[in-house]
């Protein structure tokens, strides 16, 4: 008897499971199923103002305080509403700048060869990277996607990530009109980031 109550408890609770997987939102981006997590994934989804989507997919094992620091970020929900506000038409488009939200992130280490880190992602079209100034531990908050293969920044800057769908989004903001400092005349505007988990990769 008491085995028999053992399995039903277990029957149980596989299916209560089960049912919570089921009972996910399954959405949709390019040729990728994913859902919405609480939990700290390696996929990260940037929604627009106007709902365009960007998939991104972290890589911790390349860059473990960049990524963390990231994931850390997105938790907070710190890039919400923030623009991107640099955009340069086959280069990149950069984003992650909160300080006029009263937002601010202290500097990571940068993880890249000029500053002692074996960081093998190379700035090819769609990889994401930490933006900094002229000190090598100066990133924090703001990252860029590259959009043109710019492998001249490899060993210089903090690759992490790379976009798995969206780059026709990311060509669209890098074509748009901007101003003498490269901010777009029209702002750019991130609505929110979300951890997600991605079910199929077809």
């Amino acid at each position: 008897m008491k085995k028999l109550k053992i399995v039903v408890l277990f029957c149980l609770l596989f299916t209560l499971t089960a049912c919570d997987k089921e009972s996910q939102d399954i959405e949709y981006i390019e040729n990728i199923s994913y859902y919405e997590t609480d939990k700290k994934t390696d996929q990260v989804l940037i929604e627009l103002e106007d709902d365009r989507r960007i998939l991104l997919e972290l890589y911790p094992s390349i860059a473990p305080k960049t990524v963390a620091n990231f994931k850390m970020l997105v938790a907070k929900e710190f890039y919400d509403d923030v623009l991107f506000h640099r955009v340069i038409n086959n280069f990149m488009i950069q984003t992650g700048d909160a300080s006029s939200l009263g937002r601010s992130t202290k500097n990571i280490v940068g993880e890249f060869s000029a500053n002692g880190f074996n960081n093998t992602l190379s700035h090819e079209r769609g990889v994401v990277s930490m933006a900094r100034a002229n000190d090598m531990n100066s990133a924090s908050s703001q990252f860029f996607i590259v959009q043109a293969d710019s492998t001249y920044l490899d060993g210089q800057y903090a690759a992490f990530g790379k976009v798995l769908a969206g780059m026709d989004v990311v060509d669209e903001i890098a074509s748009v009109v901007t101003d003498s400092n490269d901010k777009p005349v029209k702002d750019i505007r991130i609505d929110t980031m979300e951890f997600v988990k991605v079910v199929n990769k077809e």
